[in-house]
């Protein structure tokens, strides 16, 4: 089994903080998306993973130290990682296409701005499986068209009438990823073009229309991490899952002078918290120091410095170095307010 894994975008919703960081390795409870995403659909697939194919953009961006962020990822799945490069921004099938020396047999497609709590037994008959989930607002996603056999035989953007409510989520299996890759070459060679873009849907519309069987998937939880407000309730509701889940959050080499922590928190190494309240739902990274501060509902990345604050709904860089008042804030990486 492989997993390939598009995410050459830069994020710009999530500016200030994917200036410095690509949007895939922002921490989400003390664990980079891509590689809860990653290690998340490893555990469904319920079989090895052999080979992880990353596609990253600008090598100035996407540079070494990203590149072995996702080896060492891929290494601790037991798989081998291999790096692609998309050099332009033109759409989701042509970056599934940059990895097509590793576009042959059963794969999972997964693109990496979201993340997933999943448990169901993969349909390994179907020729695809697309992962969907239930929504209250289904004119806002792309969602799947079902038949009597509950096959999806048509994929509708943002259906002005109902289709369905079952909203397409970015991950996708193929029993054999070659066949994609061939209705994507066509799309190419024929220059198919939807907002601009060469798009997967374009791939997988002439898979259904050569016969190939396309069946659901449903995740039980569906997280996005486009922008800061999201990013930070997906925080709090991964940290959620976490504890329920028995996983320790809080490292043993923090210290503590007068302070409260309030779960669920994770709390990286080496933090100093001083006359400080943590918590609930606060993620805070290696090495940072907090002092006369409370935090609440945020999410505060690595080595930032927090002092004389209240926060609440707060996403703070790596390096950051805060002391004041407001409540609601979003600092990217190396900067000083004081």
């Amino acid at each position: 089994m492989k997993i390939i894994v598009p995410m050459a975008g830069r994020g710009s919703r999530l500016r200030p903080h994917t200036l410095t960081v690509p949007k895939p390795l922002i921490p989400v409870a003390g664990k980079p998306i891509v590689h809860r995403l990653v290690s998340d659909i490893a555990k469904v697939l319920g079989e090895p993973v052999d080979e992880i194919a990353f596609v990253l953009g600008d090598p100035a961006f996407f540079g070494d130290d990203v590149v072995q962020s996702l080896t060492e990822l891929a290494e601790s799945l037991g798989a081998k990682a291999s790096i692609y490069r998309q050099d332009q921004p033109l759409g989701t099938g042509h970056a599934i296409m940059c990895a097509k020396e590793s576009l042959s047999g059963p794969a999972v497609v997964a693109y990496a701005d979201t993340l997933i709590r999943a448990d169901f037994n993969l349909d390994k008959e179907a020729d695809s499986v697309i992962w969907v989930k239930q929504v209250a607002h289904p004119e806002a996603y792309g969602v799947v068209k079902l038949n009597a056999k509950n096959e999806i035989v048509e994929l509708v953007e943002k259906p002005a009438e109902f289709v369905s409510d079952l909203a397409v989520i970015g991950i996708y299996y193929f029993k054999d990823i070659a066949v994609l890759k061939n209705e994507l070459q066509y799309v190419l060679d024929n220059n198919i073009i939807h907002g601009g873009e060469y798009q997967i849907n374009d791939g997988i519309k002439r898979m259904m229309e050569n016969g190939k069987v396309f069946v659901t998937g449903k995740v039980d939880e569906w997280m996005d991490c486009g922008n800061k407000n999201v990013t930070v309730e997906t925080n709090t509701r991964m940290l959620g899952f976490l504890e329920k889940d028995g996983e320790k959050l809080t490292a043993d080499t923090i210290t503590q002078n007068n302070a409260t922590i309030i779960p669920p928190c994770y709390i990286g190494d080496g933090v100093t918290l001083t006359n400080a309240t943590i918590g609930p739902n606060v993620s805070i990274g290696d090495g940072c120091v907090v002092e006369d501060t409370t935090i609440k509902n945020s999410l505060v990345q690595n080595k930032t410095v927090i002092k004389n604050a209240n926060l609440d709904n707060a996403m703070i860089g790596n390096h950051v170095h805060y002391d004041g008042q407001y409540t609601t804030i979003s600092i990217g990486d190396y900067s000083t307010l004081e």
